[in-house]
Parts: structure tokens; sequence; C-alpha cells
């Protein structure tokens, strides 16, 4: 094994800059040149894992093969790299104070006052060696969360310092940081990143690479200005614009040849460069040239923050469709569509049409395909269940993912097999009609109250009925899929269900639980719902089978519409 080499990638001016595409980016570009990368995130936050926060103010928690409930950009290292990652690579504030409470209780720091510095980095930095020693890998990428001169990340700088002045030459820095063009001024301002810099330099770091993000391209005057009153060469000073596509982001850092520069400073052979792996280059430009649209309606109540809406909360799900469109050379238009205006009265009473808020439903008409995608609680479901009633009465494609499976069960069971009061114990405990009901292994962690990391998580197998919409996807008869959840389809109705031609076409391998629900094609086009997450799997070069299947089905709704 060659002598392991680590990057720390930082954010300045303000929080949002970017370090998990470039994080990414970077161990994707090091990943081209036939260099072994992982990447690991820290979260400054005192929560033990993202499990517990609210995704519409963190975006979505990214769940690993291993079950840990993770920060949004965990699926970013995954997606780039094409790899499936553990728990060692994300720790947070939270997770690091409990493993050293835990090891001080045990005895472990042989009775020494405990202190924060130097105990707590130290924790720091062994989890950061776990993690490379894990990946056997030559380069390991480390995004420290948060931004440069806030409190709650001064101790991960600080482990990042520890580990530099132990080995200098194989430690490397990156700050990620924002150049604001105010309109009044219309000029490129430096000094923002120059007060993080030195913010950094406090900390007793010193950045060798400066990623300049800003609205447009950096001039050479900004990268002088930069290079002069932040201690940073010119040429480690690379520009990075917005653009449409994250995915040009890693070509775009070779175009500034960002690679060799990392390679020089810490001392790693890279093999030959060729501008990208062959197979992402033709994906970024089947990205960029796709004319042709899909348009998919995401119905959901994760979008909403102030005046602003909060795409994150759906990250990965927006991403796999993107993907699976890639494939079919479309470009997917999604919209966000608020499962609470289907609640609204917008009718006189007595008024005809399906379920909730018939007026606001049929604007789905306009859509080529319906997802409603995981969630919790009970505010926006009647809104969803029409709007999955509306998609199956009216054979417009419907995905529905982990929540959006268990409502269309629901929506089936009310309007397809006679169970009006269909629902699910989760919003009505008392209800003798619990379509949806918990697991029995989550029954006594919710009397306790044990809400973190207590739901069913991770990666389980999955066994497929052949001749089903599901198996024709996979084109296999066994998958692992990960899950989150606490409720399942309630087995006391699954017969009733089945008669009335509901179709649970994968199940678990002791057929208890039920993983996949379908319609035949002879009923709907695609009316398809998981108990798992499928977008947690797909890569931008591997788009997911179900995904791809929806896809298809929604070009092919477009098509049947235009010739009507």
């Amino acid at each position: 094994m060659k002598h392991p080499s680590y990057i720390f990638v930082v954010g300045g001016v303000i929080s949002g800059v970017g370090k998990g595409i470039t994080s990414s980016s970077i161990a994707k570009i090091l990943q081209d040149r036939g260099v072994r990368v992982t990447a690991l995130k820290i979260d400054p936050y005192v929560n033990v894992d993202a499990g517990t926060m609210n995704p519409t103010e963190h975006g979505e928690v990214f769940v690993l093969d291993d079950g840990y409930e993770t920060d949004q950009d965990m699926g970013n290292y995954e997606r780039f790299l094409n790899t499936s990652l553990s728990s060692r690579n994300y720790m947070t504030t939270g997770r690091v104070y409990q493993a050293v409470i835990a090891n001080e209780r045990a005895l472990k720091y042989k009775g020494a006052c405990v202190q924060v510095v130097p105990h707590v980095p130290l924790e720091v930095v062994a989890r950061i060696e776990a993690a490379q020693r894990e990946a056997n890998a030559e380069v390991t990428v480390i995004e420290i969360g948060g931004t440069i001169g806030e409190y709650e990340n001064i101790l991960f700088l600080e482990a990042a310092r520890m580990m530099k002045l132990r080995d200098p030459d194989h430690v490397a820095f990156v700050m990620v940081s924002y150049l604001p063009t105010p309109g009044s001024l219309g000029e490129m301002k430096t000094k923002p990143t120059q007060h993080s810099v030195r913010t950094l330099n406090a900390s007793g770091i010193q950045p060798d690479i400066v990623i300049a993000r800003s609205t447009l391209a950096l001039d050479e005057k900004r990268k002088q200005k930069i290079s002069y009153f932040c201690n940073v060469s010119e040429d480690h000073v690379i520009a990075a614009p917005d653009i449409k596509s994250i995915y040009d982001v890693p070509l775009n850092f070779e175009r500034e040849n960002l690679s060799d520069k990392l390679g020089k400073i810490l001392h790693v052979k890279l093999g030959a460069k060729n501008g990208g792996t062959k197979q992402w280059v033709q994906f970024t430009n089947k990205i960029k040239n796709a004319k042709d649209t899909v348009k998919i309606a995401m119905v959901g109540k994760y979008f909403e923050t102030g005046a602003f809406v909060l795409s994150d909360a759906y990250l990965s799900v927006i991403e796999a469709v993107k993907y699976s469109a890639c494939a079919y050379g479309k470009r997917a238009e999604i919209e966000w569509v608020n499962a609470g205006e289907f609640e609204k009265p917008a009718r006189p009473r007595g008024a005809s049409g399906a379920g909730g808020n018939p007026a606001s439903v049929a604007r789905l008409l306009r859509y080529d395909g319906i997802i409603v995608p995981g969630g919790f609680g009970s505010r926006g479901v009647e809104g969803k269940i029409a709007a999955i009633r509306f998609a199956r009465e009216k054979k417009i494609p419907y995905f529905g993912l982990c929540y959006g499976m268990q409502l269309a069960v629901i929506e089936f069971a009310r309007h397809a097999a006679g169970m009006p009061s269909a629902t699910t114990r989760e919003n009505n405990p008392k209800s003798d009609c619990c379509i949806i009901d918990i697991m029995e292994t989550q029954r006594e962690k919710m009397d306790k109250q044990d809400f973190g990391g207590t739901m069913r998580l991770g990666t389980y197998p999955c066994t497929l009925m052949r001749g089903t919409i599901a198996q024709g996807a996979y084109r296999k008869s066994t998958i692992h899929e990960r899950h989150r959840h606490r409720y399942e389809v309630n087995p006391k109705f699954i017969s009733q269900l089945e008669v009335a031609g509901l179709i649970f076409s994968g199940k678990s391998p002791d057929g208890t639980l039920m993983e996949i629900a379908e319609l035949p094609k002879s009923e709907h086009p695609f009316f398809l719902g998981t108990q798992f997450h499928p977008e947690f799997l797909a890569r931008p070069l591997q788009p997911h089978p179900l995904f791809t299947e929806f896809i298809k089905a929604a070009i092919a709704h477009a098509k049947a519409k235009r010739k009507k």
C-alpha cells in the first residue's frame, strides 16, 4: 500500500457554496487517474446521525447499505464514484462526543483527564484513518461541514491541523469560497474570501487550493488578488462559475489541471489523463444536448421553506429521474406539486370528480408521469391519495416510493377493494382498518420513544414474482435494496387486496413483508410502489431499472396523448 494521503475540503463566506460537489468532483478526477479514492463527510451538528433532522431544513436523509442515516452529500459521493460507502465515511459532532464519552466510561483513556483538546480531535483523526483503511484508499477526501469562522467546526479543523503537522507531505487543504458580484457595483469582490482565508489561518491552516465559486468565470485580475492576499500560488486558484449541470464540474476542474496539482502537492503518482472517462463525458453530453422532455410531477410536502422551494429534500429521487430520462435521450422536466393543494375546497358540495379536490387534481393531466416520494406524518396525506387515485383511474404512469407505496395500497383498498375506511396506523392509531400497520419489530421502540436510528434501515433482499413489471425491469429473481421505514402492509389484509387485483410482486424472502405493489400491465401501463428506496442506488452511469421502466412508460404515455 502506498502512503495514504488526505484532502480536506472546507467552505468560506456562505453556506451551500458547493463543498459536497467539489469533494465529489475531486474524488472523481483522481479516481479517473487510477487512484483508489474514498470520501468522508463531517457534519458539525450535535445530532448523532442525520435521521432526526428535518428535511426542509437539512435536505434529504441518505441511507447507506449498512443502514446509517447520513447527509445528502454522501449520496453525491456514491453517485460520482459509482460505489457504496459505509457508516465509517460519515461522522457528526454528536457521534464523536458519544464515542469519546463511551471510551471514558470504559476507562480506555486509562484514568487520564479527558479534554476537549486533544481527545475530541484525536477521535476524529482515528475515524478518518479507519475509513481510509476500510477502503484501502490512496487518497481520502474529507468534507468538513459548515463555514469557516463558525464555532461548531473548530474541533474538526483542529483534527485536520494535527494531521497536517504529523504528515505535511500527504495532507492538502482545499477551500471553496464564494466571490459575490453585487448588482449595484457590477464588480466581483474578493474581500470576503480574503477574510475567510485569514480566519482559516487563525486555526493554523493554510489552503493549498482555492476554488473560487461565483456566478461568472474568474478573471485574471481576481486570480492575482486572491493569490497575493491569500498566500496561494496563482495557478492554484481554480475558477468554478455557476453551470447548468453539476456533472460538468469534474471536467471543468480538469481543464485547469486540478488533479495534476493535487497529485504534486500530495506526492501521489497519477495515471494517464484522458479528460474524464469516456462514459462520463458521453453522459454529460447527453444531459446537455437532450432537447425532448418528459414531464414528471413530484407530489410531496417537503418543498417549502419560507418563501423558497427546497428540492434537496428529494435530491436522490430527482437525480434518479434524470439518469433514467438521460438513458432515453430525454431531459426530465420535474415540477413540484404540493399535496396540500388537493385538500383545499374549491368546488361547491356535490361536485363530481375523482377524490380530494377534483379541479386541482385535474392539473395532473399535463404530466407524463407522477411520483409520490417518501415521507412521514399526516400532513398532505389525503392530497397524495387524491393524486394517486387520479393517476390510477386516468392511467397516468405512477411510481410510489416508501410512503408513496403505502398510500397507493391505501388508495387501492379504499376505492378498488371495498375498504373505504382504509388508513395507516401512523395517522389513525385507533382505526380497525389499518391497511398499513407498524412493524412488530418497531412497536417496543415506538412505545419507548426510541426514534433515532431505530427504523428498518439499510440493505435487505427481496424476491420478485415472475412475469411482473418489477421482475421484467430488474431481469433477475432476487434484488437487494435500501430501506427506511417503521410501517408495512398489514399481513391480515393482503389476501383481500390480492383478490381485488393488487399484485405484491416483491416480498421479503420469508414472504412476510410486502416490498413491491403493482397493478398488472393489462390494467395500467405503470402503477407501482416500493417499500424500499430505489433512488439510493441510482447512478449516473447505471440508472436504476425501476426508474428507467417508469420513464419508459411516461414517454409512451406522452406519445399517446399527442396522438389524441
